[in-house]
């Protein structure tokens, strides 16, 4: 079960690389996907502390190694706005499954799911505007082929966090459903915007189904967090792994240039 729901987690964490690489394609960047992929790896690293801290790991990381094939920083920034519009979107759409455990009123759903519409109008709007370089990072909004290829994309790594978390909650004797899953989510997603480090899973889990078991939505939680940092640390060996690789590969052929020696009979000859 660990090693599914791990899986299931860089299954998301390269789902939303790839939207990420859509969105920055759209915007201009050459980057290759895995010198992409590698910058989206510090994710990991930062987002243990913080969400916010972890985007900023992975644009520092993406300019430090590809500075002349990568945007600048601005549209870099505006290039998460088209994948946070999606994701706000769908949580808009499932807020509902928060109504019950939260005892929120039956209305306010429906009030944010107007005011992220709202949001996601505007940001089209603002895509259609050209000449500003932080505006060039909503260039994917701009055709509706680029834009299909970022909901997909965020819809994967949505739905393997949804089916992670219903697996562990239902693996230590919560009887969670799907929309349960979907709440933890939620307030997964929504407490991770905190600085409250590792146990954000734990209180997550706590919030949505502590009426069901304190101990066992804590250990669930418990087990989200676990799970997820080893998902994410597996992508980050490998993002390691791989730019050891490219470097090595890089030596040896500039090693290869340098020791190539001509024939004698090419080799310039010293006048007497």
């Amino acid at each position: 079960m660990i090693a599914a729901t791990a899986l299931l987690q860089i299954v998301a964490l390269v789902s939303r690389s790839e939207a990420w690489h859509v969105t920055i394609e759209a915007a201009g960047g050459t980057l290759a996907r895995r010198v992409l992929y590698r910058a989206s790896s510090m994710q990991v690293l930062g987002g243990v502390v913080n969400g916010h801290l972890g985007v900023a790991a992975r644009i520092a990381a993406l300019r430090r190694s590809s500075p002349r094939d990568c945007p600048q920083v601005p549209t870099l920034i505006a290039a998460e706005f088209p994948i946070l519009a999606v994701e706000g979107m769908l949580a808009a759409l499932a807020s509902f499954t928060l109504v019950g455990p939260l005892g929120l009123p039956w209305w306010l759903p429906l009030v944010g799911f107007i005011v992220v519409g709202a949001a996601s109008v505007a940001l089209r709007r603002l895509a259609l505007k050209k000449g500003m370089e932080l505006w060039r990072g909503l260039a994917v909004l701009r055709s509706l082929g680029g834009g299909r290829r970022v909901v997909a994309f965020v819809l994967v790594a949505v739905f393997a966090q949804i089916l992670r978390n219903w697996l562990l909650l239902n693996a230590v004797g919560v009887d969670a459903s799907l929309l349960d899953a979907t709440a933890v989510l939620i307030a997964l997603v929504t407490l991770g915007q905190l600085p409250v480090g590792p146990t954000v899973g734990a209180a997550a889990a706590v919030l949505i189904l502590g009426s069901e078991g304190v101990a066992a939505a804590a250990a669930a939680g418990l087990l989200l967090t676990v799970t997820g940092t080893l998902g994410g640390l597996c992508f980050a060996a490998w993002a390691g792994l791989d730019h050891l690789l490219a470097a090595a590969r890089r030596r040896s052929v500039h090693v290869g240039r340098r020791s190539v020696v001509l024939p004698v009979a090419e080799q310039p000859q010293r006048s007497v």
